[in-house]
């Protein structure tokens, strides 16, 4: 497992990939330039490598520049752990926990992640200084928190079979937003405990259920890519409500 520094930063803001892409809102130059000064620098990761160590401070936040991750919590005095979501390219992360407080939560690399950093210290500089940026931080905070109903809801109320089929496709459309999906199949870092772990669900019923989907037709999953064969018929297992997509803030 790696995890080094990258300094000074190797990505321009100006320059960055992903605000081509459709799911992200247009930006000025200006506010561009505004996050290149604010940004500290860029930091790599290796499969397996924690960023964020629960229960500990954190004087960073980050946006996934590269690379899948997630982020979890583990039940104290156990190995037993919650995985609360993921993170993907132009996720921002790190704002999750109460302020000069330690964090409640861990992150873990799935892949090889880039993501670029600042420094937390400068926020009340950030919401000084630019107030459409620090409106744009509170509006991903509460889509974070909008997940976290469906997360919820996921947990609560769908059955077993639907949680495994609405995570899939979460995944799947997540990655297709920023241009991870070609022909309806994208790499899937995410094994099988992974998915357990998100939904609650023990290793062996996680595998019994995505024999039944891939036998159903809706998907295969096979040389670490995921296949969806039928989307359609995908979102309906998995009861899935995708009203929530819109454009979102790049930080």
């Amino acid at each position: 497992m790696t995890r080094d520094i990258i300094a000074p930063s190797t990505t321009l803001c100006l320059q960055c990939p992903l605000r081509e892409l459709e799911i992200f809102r247009h930006r000025s130059r200006a506010d561009v330039s505004y996050i290149q000064a604010f940004k500290a620098g860029e930091e790599y990761a290796g499969p397996g490598a924690t960023l964020l160590h629960e229960n500990e401070p954190n004087t960073r936040l980050f946006t996934v520049l590269s690379g899948w991750l997630f982020r979890y919590r583990t039940l104290e005095g156990s190995h037993r752990r919650q995985i609360i979501n993921y993170g993907l390219p132009g996720d921002f992360m790190g704002l999750q926990a109460t302020l000069d407080d330690p964090m409640g939560h861990g992150i873990e690399a799935l892949t090889n992640v880039t993501v670029c950093y600042f420094e937390q210290d400068r926020l009340w500089e950030l919401f000084a200084d630019h107030p459409q940026l620090s409106f744009d931080m509170t509006w991903l905070a509460a889509q974070q928190e909008r997940s976290f109903e469906e997360q919820l809801l996921t947990l609560g109320q769908r059955t077993g079979f639907e949680r495994v089929a609405y995570l899939l496709w979460h995944l799947f459309d997540r990655a297709r937003d920023v241009g991870l999906a070609v022909d309806n199949v994208i790499e899937l870092p995410v094994r099988q405990q992974h998915l357990a772990d998100t939904l609650g669900l023990s290793l062996v019923h996680t595998n019994k259920t995505l024999q039944k989907i891939r036998e159903l037709g809706a998907i295969d999953i096979r040389e670490r890519c995921l296949y969806v064969l039928n989307e359609a018929h995908l979102r309906e297992l998995g009861r899935v409500d995708s009203s929530f997509s819109q454009r979102r803030p790049l930080l």
